[in-house]
């Protein structure tokens, strides 16, 4: 039995990026960038390269 992959970061990384986040001074970034530098959703991303083609 294959171990389903997640699009979501581990909760220690998010409990990480928040407190490095916290101390840095400014407007949060955007959610997109937010879930890049967390990785979040990388395998989906693969998928979407992937553009069934029409004959």
């Amino acid at each position: 039995m294959t171990m389903p992959t997640t699009s979501h970061p581990p909760k220690h990384l998010v409990r990480e990026y928040l407190e490095r986040r916290a101390r840095e001074p400014g407007p949060p970034p955007s959610p997109e960038e937010i879930r890049r530098q967390l990785g979040w959703g990388m395998s989906l991303q693969a998928d979407d390269d992937v553009a069934p083609t029409l004959s």
